[in-house]
């Protein structure tokens, strides 16, 4: 009976003690309390938001930077390199000496002409001395035809001397139409030596080789003492590097597609091909940079850093490759300092569409399988779903998501190698050092 009174008495405690609990959890329930965290042996992850905002899609085009005029600095007279006058890859100006040639042979061509075209002034005005004579002769033999014609006819002069008067007053003529030509020959003279005395003074003017422009000069490409002449090849190059050209090439559905933002730019429709690629440069040289309607474009260099400043389109090619399907357009780069150089790689980026509302989440977070994209989602209970997506651009460091999410659900970015479907984790916001 003892033993029997001892099970009872502990019956009734343990009942007590289930009531005390049913009554306490039935608190937390009515109180609305959050469940207990995960258990300790739950993933950690680290989420973000699936973020919705406009945003810039960008074209990307290989390029190559060019000087804005590059000058082919050439012998234009044959002779043998006597100086290099400049520092190679220095600043020159116009008009700055380069190269000296050997300039003796010209100075003496130079010397010939000018004595020539002395001679043949010389012979000129000894031409007209003598036509002076001649003229002088003629008239007074005209004036003897006229004394004896009437003395003739009076028979007062023989007819002897009235013909021996008009003979000579025939030959004087003649001496004055052959001074004339003299003359005329002289003038010819005088006006060919002149022009040999221009020819001999520029080329010796020749020998003094001289930049054409302002500009960055390159390596000599002869060396003093070589003979060189026009046929020999550019000595160096020149080139205006402030501002500077890059050269891309795009396809031609792309082109169509820049023209359409080009058009957007400046409030005309996209099918509207009345503007020319002139008319709208001249148009965005009119806005500050300030303006909205400014078509800007960004330079990506070599080492895969963006250039400092902004560029403008510049101009397209007259016709599209029919072999490639492209278009070679060009840009124009401020480049203070001449820091870029022709040859340099440069990728051009421009803005070709905006997406509205478009969703954006980390690339880490979008893992690709077997030619498809899924990413997974972390519900309200820590929950993972793994959903398939379907993805579009690259924004820097981020996705656009076109289908299978919505905006503010959290995605796994660290730690969703291992995850399966169903399982809780313990998420943690993720730490993007890029944005």
């Amino acid at each position: 009976m003892k033993s029997n009174s001892i099970i009872k008495m502990k019956h009734v405690v343990w009942a007590g003690v289930g009531l005390v609990a049913a009554t306490v959890l039935g608190a937390i329930v009515r109180s609305g309390a959050k469940p207990t965290a995960p258990a300790p042996g739950s993933p950690l992850v680290e989420v973000a938001p699936v973020e919705q905002k406009d945003v810039p899609i960008y074209g990307e085009w290989i390029g190559t930077l060019a000087g804005q005029v590059n000058a082919d600095i050439k012998a234009q007279v044959a002779g043998y390199l006597l100086r290099r006058d400049y520092q190679e890859g220095s600043y020159v100006q116009k008009g700055q000496l380069l190269f000296e040639i050997d300039p003796r042979p010209f100075q003496a061509a130079l010397d010939q002409a000018k004595g020539q075209l002395a001679q043949a002034e010389a012979q000129l005005v000894q031409a007209e001395a003598q036509f002076a004579t001649a003229e002088a002769n003629q008239h007074k033999s005209e004036l003897d035809v006229e004394k004896y014609t009437p003395l003739a006819k009076a028979e007062a002069v023989s007819q002897q001397d009235l013909d021996n008067a008009v003979q000579t007053n025939l030959a004087n003529k003649a001496q004055v139409q052959a001074a004339k030509a003299a003359i005329g020959a002289a003038k010819a003279q005088i006006q060919a030596g002149q022009a040999a005395v221009e020819t001999a003074s520029i080329n010796l003017g020749f020998t003094r080789v001289t930049s054409p422009i302002n500009g960055i000069v390159g390596i000599a490409q002869a060396q003093v003492g070589d003979l060189v002449s026009a046929s020999s090849g550019a000595l160096t190059t020149v080139s205006t590097l402030d501002p500077i050209r890059d050269y891309f090439t795009v396809g031609e559905q792309t082109y169509l597609e820049l023209h359409a933002t080009a058009m957007s730019k400046i409030r005309r429709p996209a099918t509207d091909f009345t503007v020319s690629a002139e008319e709208f440069l001249k148009l965005q040289k009119q806005l500050p940079d300030s303006d909205p309607r400014r078509w800007k474009l960004q330079l990506i260099l070599a080492d895969g850093s963006t250039y400092p400043y902004e560029g403008d389109f510049y101009f397209a090619d007259r016709s599209i490759d029919q072999s490639t399907g492209a278009i070679q357009l060009a840009a124009l780069f401020p480049n203070p300092g001449n820091v870029l150089r022709p040859g340099q790689y440069g990728k051009v980026r421009a803005v070709v569409n905006v997406r509205k509302g478009a969703l954006l989440v980390p690339q880490p977070a979008v893992t690709e399988l077997q030619g498809g994209y899924e990413v997974a989602v972390v519900g309200p209970d820590d929950r993972v779903a793994i959903r398939p997506v379907k993805v579009g651009e690259r924004v820097g460091t981020m996705w656009v998501v076109e289908e299978g999410l919505k905006p503010s659900e959290q995605v796994v970015v660290e730690g969703q190698q291992m995850l399966r479907p169903g399982v809780t984790v313990q998420p943690k916001p993720f730490k993007n050092s890029d944005k």
